[in-house]
């Protein structure tokens, strides 16, 4: 259960803007006593993140759910670090909160010493996916069936593709879901983090381990999902190739040599592309960076990508 702090004044502006989360996050921190004074804004794409300065907190603001069910990552970060799964702490607030329809989260601050690099998520991603018992709270249970979903409606809400940048990609959304029947997955269906890569991990010092963080994309599904997210992080931002064999070494299963890879790769690929070109808006660096991406995919050709 998500709660509301009273009063809560809606934010008047429209959008996912930075005045708005700024408005939001004036209001979350005034409700449990902290001081946003000087928060610095460390991203602002999926989701905002503040950083206070005033105390070790990370505030976090999500996208608003438009009438979706949102998942109540509080209480599952909870029942995680129950089970000894290395995810970030939790800031001593009550919360979660909702204001203005976007939920508002507060989490421990880890300074960053060093940069995550892909062996990193091997042991969290193998704890995560072993567990074999389920959290009491809501969870979404179709994952391939909502990414189907997602990308079509990231399409034709998209403001920066053309007719023909919409036909491209619903071409290769239909060519993908015509042969979903054939797919096989191999690994045992369970909690998966949905977007498993290099900036979802922290580094903890003082437990000298990654932790998995940014849980809004969790879900019941194949853990093949997380392993070929990772993949495709590695070789699109072109990370050393290394860190990715060493990574499929410690997690224990390489998800290239998996039949379906081909058909999951492409499918994660149209799912960043069309998820970036609903968050984009038109003329700005991510809108250029997510049309080159298309104009690669039309070719047929195999390019690094820029992080957005």
């Amino acid at each position: 259960m998500i709660t509301t702090f009273e009063p809560v004044e809606p934010v008047a502006a429209p959008g996912f803007t930075p005045e708005r989360t700024l408005a939001i996050l004036d209001i979350a921190c005034r409700a449990v006593g902290l001081d946003h004074t000087g928060a610095q804004l460390l991203r602002h794409h999926t989701n905002a993140v503040y950083r206070l300065v005033s105390a070790p907190v990370v505030v976090k603001i999500d996208r608003p759910h438009q009438g979706a069910t949102a998942v109540d990552v509080v209480a599952l970060v909870r029942w995680l670090r129950a089970r000894q799964v290395s995810v970030v702490g939790l800031a001593s607030v009550r919360q979660p909160m909702e204001i203005d329809g976007c939920v508002v989260t507060f989490w421990q601050y880890l300074p960053q010493y060093r940069e995550i690099i892909a062996p990193d998520l091997a042991e969290p991603l193998s704890m995560l996916h072993s567990l074999r018992t389920r959290p009491p709270q809501w969870l979404p249970a179709r994952h391939l069936a909502g990414t189907f979903t997602r990308i079509a409606r990231s399409i034709a809400a998209s403001r920066i593709l053309t007719p023909e940048h919409r036909a491209l990609l619903r071409a290769e959304r239909a060519r993908l879901a015509a042969r979903a029947a054939e797919v096989t997955f191999v690994l045992p269906p369970g909690l998966i983090h949905g977007d498993a890569h290099h900036r979802n991990m922290l580094w903890d010092n003082e437990t000298d381990r990654a932790v998995l963080c940014d849980w809004e994309s969790v879900a019941y599904g194949h853990p093949e999902w997380d392993l070929v997210t990772l993949e495709v992080h590695c070789r699109r931002f072109a990370h050393p190739a290394v860190e990715y064999e060493k990574f499929c070494h410690a997690y224990g299963f390489d998800i290239r040599t998996w039949s379906g890879y081909p058909w999951l790769r492409d499918l994660r690929e149209l799912r960043m592309i069309t998820t970036n070109a609903y968050k984009s808006a038109p003329g700005t660096p991510c809108a250029r960076e997510v049309l080159r991406r298309i104009d690669a995919l039309r070719a047929g050709t195999a390019s690094r990508w820029n992080i957005l």
